[in-house]
């Protein structure tokens, strides 16, 4: 077996066993470090219900926090129900009108397209253009067996339109609650997308930073680009999972080309993985340093990705990483966008009544006008990724 350590995009791709093998040393390192790094548990509250300063301090510092078993098993099991008819009604290859079944493709009826599909242990975006270019450097990306599939599905869009157990997640008091305590009680939506990491064919996602827009802006500060949440619906591995660099969010834009350089090859020394169990639920702010390598594991990842802003961070910029590049976020959009949150929770105390309900501040007085059923769906809920507030 050659040893690809140093093996750079350019020179030949080692198979998809090869590549596993050479993993196996820095995902035991990963590990370690991982396990020094703490910062994780079950949520914890202060006496008023907000989030422990401990907590939030804790991600401050170092820029992430691991939430222990916040999704319950009931709920596990509706989302995974859920996203289990998402993909299976997936077109059966990009542009297809039907799924594997013959049945009209979910999602023909949505604004955007819902599915986005990869080649097999691919890295779609390292070393290109796209997404505003901040993915500079282009990962490893191993030979697929030769029983793989051409195209294979690498993300769900539209999650909260396209699930019910989604879109009642979106209404999560829990997670609501954090959201609250990182980015103020005025916090406005980012994105909601899910990441397919199907074992021994999910793509990799280079090392880069979430923002764009505010980097040489006058009022930086750590938390200008807001975070994600992820919530884990099956074991992340340091094989499958997201690694980040601890603390990178406090360093302004990093030249992260130079640092993989330096370092020789794309496995950064200080880097460590979310290892997480199923319903557990990550916290990463958008300024890490992160991506996630090309999955020649035997276990599959799926994780619902969320994110937040702050309102000030949002308000009155123009759009960045999304389809209507262009556009100017104003009080109107922002309400509209923002508008999926009361929906959502509403949808989720209808099913889940004796839950503490969260208070979302911007809707106060306008609970009324945001309950759950087909008129909010066609108002607010269709289509609404269209209004995404990407930054």
């Amino acid at each position: 077996m050659k040893d690809i350590s140093v093996i750079a995009p350019a020179t030949e791709a080692p198979s998809s066993s090869e590549h596993a093998a050479a993993m196996a040393p820095y995902i035991e390192d990963g590990r370690k470090r991982a396990s020094a790094a703490g910062n994780r548990g079950r949520l914890r509250l202060d006496k008023n219900g907000k989030l422990h300063a401990d907590i939030l301090n804790a991600y401050n510092e170092k820029g992430f926090f691991i939430f222990e078993g916040m999704i319950g098993v009931e709920e596990l099991d509706a989302l995974r129900l859920d996203i289990s008819d998402m993909i299976d009604r997936a077109p059966v290859q990009p542009g297809a009108k039907v799924d594997a079944k013959g049945r009209p493709a979910l999602g023909l009826d949505h604004i955007t397209e819902p599915y986005s599909f990869v080649k097999p242990l691919s890295d779609p975006f390292g070393g290109t253009g796209l997404l505003r270019g901040r993915h500079p450097v282009q990962m490893i990306q191993p030979k697929p067996g030769d029983d793989v599939p051409k195209d294979v599905l690498f993300l769900l869009r539209d999650i909260c339109q396209a699930m019910p157990a989604c879109l009642r997640l979106y209404g999560n008091p829990s997670l609501l609650g954090i959201a609250e305590a990182i980015n103020g009680p005025d916090f406005v939506p980012y994105t909601e997308v899910i990441f397919v990491k199907q074992a021994g064919r999910g793509g990799s996602v280079s090392w880069h930073q979430d923002g764009v827009t505010h980097w040489q802006s006058p009022d930086w500060d750590q938390g200008i680009h807001g975070f994600n949440f992820q919530i884990q619906l099956y074991n992340t591995t340091p094989a499958n999972g997201l690694w980040i660099v601890p603390g990178s969010h406090k360093l302004g834009r990093i030249d992260i080309k130079k640092r993989v350089e330096d370092n020789g090859n794309e496995r950064l020394p200080d880097a460590i993985p979310l290892v997480c169990a199923p319903g557990d639920v990550t916290i990463v702010n958008r300024q890490m340093l992160h991506g996630s390598f090309a999955n020649t594991s035997v276990d599959q990842r799926i994780s619902i990705t969320i994110g937040f802003h702050r309102r000030a961070s949002v308000l009155g910029q123009s759009s960045a990483l999304a389809v209507e590049s262009g556009d100017v976020y104003d009080e109107k959009r922002i309400f509209e966008r923002a508008a999926v949150i009361p929906v959502a929770i509403d949808a989720r105390a209808q099913q889940y009544p004796n839950e503490a309900r969260y208070c979302y501040q911007p809707f106060v007085g306008m609970e009324d006008d945001y309950r759950w059923n087909d008129e909010t769906f066609e108002k607010v809920v269709r289509d609404y990724s269209s209004k995404d507030l990407a930054i």
